[in-house]
């Protein structure tokens, strides 16, 4: 029980919650809060890590880390809290004032220890022979007179098909002026004039490979042992990979017990790297193997922000959906968990608040914290309200989406050939949007562009992360209005239409570095999202009438 610990602040006035908050979308409790700032103090009074979080020194080795604390009861009804941290710290996931890992594959003598040294050795060995200078000029050699013969092939080839374009102009010329029996004999030709082209392809390249088998004889004689040795590093690394997720096995509140591979496989999904090394699980497989009952969770950021996903300093996050959601669905399986907050949020029935209609085309207000679309578990949304008030209508009815937290001008398509005419409009980037949005703090610019690729956050949807390699272009104009409060009112004009990019062009340490107020994903909690799509401007679909739509705020 040495890392059950205790309050430092007076908490008899504080109420203790019923339900465990709903770990995907929450607000911590109060209860919470204060452990977590407990939890705070202590990283920053004491010299607990050598690691950089870039509280101090932010360069470039500086890394943030998620921590977490989970306020619990022991049997005698004391109420205390236990801190963890997401992965390893200082190569390390074992350190005191924190619950252990559920599996320490870092251990000195264990499993991973062993599988690393001989995986380390093939990797010697590996070296040993890419770093021959005699390998590495037969290498050269071999590779280059490859790419030469490759590229003699490739013109060769060209000069056939070209001479093959020709005969087939001709033939078309010739169909209609030569009788059947000179046709065939022509198609006989052609047919012929092919089978030898193909036959002189395969003999060069034969002739080719006879000139190059010398040279490619003696890089064999090093690939051979190379590609054994390649192969057993690759089966040894899958089997201590197989090993890790063997050694992983989580409880919950009856002790019932599951393996990581049994909890994914029957999500029917793969296991993601760093699967059960999170807080959350952490925390509560401690809980449980110590008979303390769960009482309130929270998980923070502490330090540099990622240069992918957004996290800020001291803020609040949910645990993963990839990671974690499968492993809590077992281990919270016997407690008492609240529902997530949004179901019955957005189950609740509208009146569509309609800006324009004619025969064919409807704008909408869309209100904030409501489904454009149905989602998996929650049907209710503005495309199921319109099927059932406008049930001829035809065809896929919402021509482009707005975010769940976003209000503003949606458009919405009576017709499917509306609906085709609408959309090729936002292909061609000819609708001109304009957002309204308020951020948390005061920008260094009063005008600019943000350009920043944004790809989905696979293992935290619906979130998404900057992705350079990988992610789609985003762009976004910005245009500062007023700064009041130490707040900043603006306009967003996307030139893309990416998910969340307003939202994460303004979060992102590289673009705006000031997340929109109300921002539950990238930023803090308010009464809503300070995000409006207040303007959009199109051409109607039948008139060719340039119209422009707008909608009021309430922020």
């Amino acid at each position: 029980m040495d890392k059950l610990i205790d309050f430092k602040t007076n908490i008899s006035n504080l109420e203790i919650p019923k339900t465990i908050n709903y770990p995907y979308n929450y607000t911590p409790y109060k209860i919470a809060q204060v452990a977590s700032e407990e939890l705070q103090c202590y990283l920053e009074s004491e010299i607990v890590f050598k690691h950089n979080f870039g509280i101090k020194n932010n360069n470039e080795n500086a890394l943030g880390k998620m921590f977490g604390v989970l306020v619990v009861q022991n049997s005698k009804g004391k109420i205390g809290y236990l801190a963890a941290f997401s992965g390893k710290i200082d190569n390390s996931q074992v350190h005191n004032y924190f619950v252990p890992p559920v599996s320490n594959i870092l251990s000195d003598y264990n499993f991973y220890r062993k599988s690393e040294d001989k995986i380390s050795d093939i990797t010697n060995q590996i070296e040993t022979i890419t770093n021959n200078p005699e390998y590495i000029k037969v290498k050269a050699e071999f590779e280059n007179l490859t790419n030469i013969h490759e590229q003699i092939l490739a013109s060769e080839k060209i000069k056939i098909q070209q001479k093959r374009q020709i005969r087939r102009s001709n033939y078309k010329k010739k169909k209609q002026l030569i009788d059947r029996k000179e046709l065939k004999k022509l198609q006989q030709e052609m047919n012929q004039q092919k089978l030898n082209e193909d036959f002189f392809l395969n003999e060069y390249k034969i002739y080719l490979d006879q000139k190059i088998k010398p040279i490619k004889e003696a890089y064999d004689f090093y690939n051979q042992p190379l590609d054994k040795v390649l192969s057993k590093r690759k089966k040894l690394s899958a089997k201590a990979q197989e090993d890790i997720f063997d050694s992983y096995n989580f409880i919950n509140a009856k002790k019932e017990e599951k393996s990581l591979k049994d909890i994914f496989s029957q999500h029917k999904t793969n296991i993601p790297a760093g699967a059960g090394d999170c807080c959350a699980p952490k925390l509560f497989q401690y809980a449980f193997k110590n008979n303390l009952s769960p009482i309130a969770l929270a998980e923070f950021w502490w330090g540099k922000p990622l240069k992918t996903s957004i996290r800020k300093h001291k803020n609040y996050y949910p645990a993963c959906v990839g990671k974690c959601k499968p492993i809590l669905s077992h281990m919270l399986s016997n407690t008492n968990v609240s529902n997530n907050p949004l179901t019955n949020k957005l189950s609740m029935k509208i009146d569509l608040d309609i800006i324009y209609e004619d025969d064919v085309l409807l704008v909408i207000n869309k209100p904030e914290e409501f489904l454009t679309v149905s989602g998996t578990e929650i049907e209710n949304s503005i495309h199921s309200i319109v099927r059932q008030k406008y049930p001829t209508a035809t065809g896929p009815l919402i021509v482009h989406r707005l975010d769940m937290s976003t209000s503003g001008v949606l458009l919405i398509a009576k017709e499917k050939s509306i609906h085709k005419a609408l959309q090729e409009q936002f292909i061609n980037r000819s609708v001109k949007k304009r957002y309204l949005a308020e951020l948390d703090g005061i920008l260094e610019k009063n005008e600019g562009t943000i350009s920043l690729p944004l790809k989905v956050d696979f293992h935290n949807r619906p979130q998404q992360m900057v992705c350079f390699k990988q992610g789609k272009n985003a762009t976004t104009h910005f245009k500062v209005l007023s700064v009041k409060n130490n707040k900043t009112r603006l306009y967003l004009y996307p030139i893309t239409g990416r998910t969340h990019q307003l939202r994460m062009h303004t979060a992102h340490p590289l673009g705006l570095n000031t997340p929109i107020i109300g921002d539950d994903l990238y930023g803090k909690r308010a009464n809503r999202l300070h995000l409006h799509a207040e303007s959009l401007t199109c051409k109607h679909p039948v008139t060719g009438k340039t119209m422009n739509f707008s909608a009021p705020c309430n922020f």
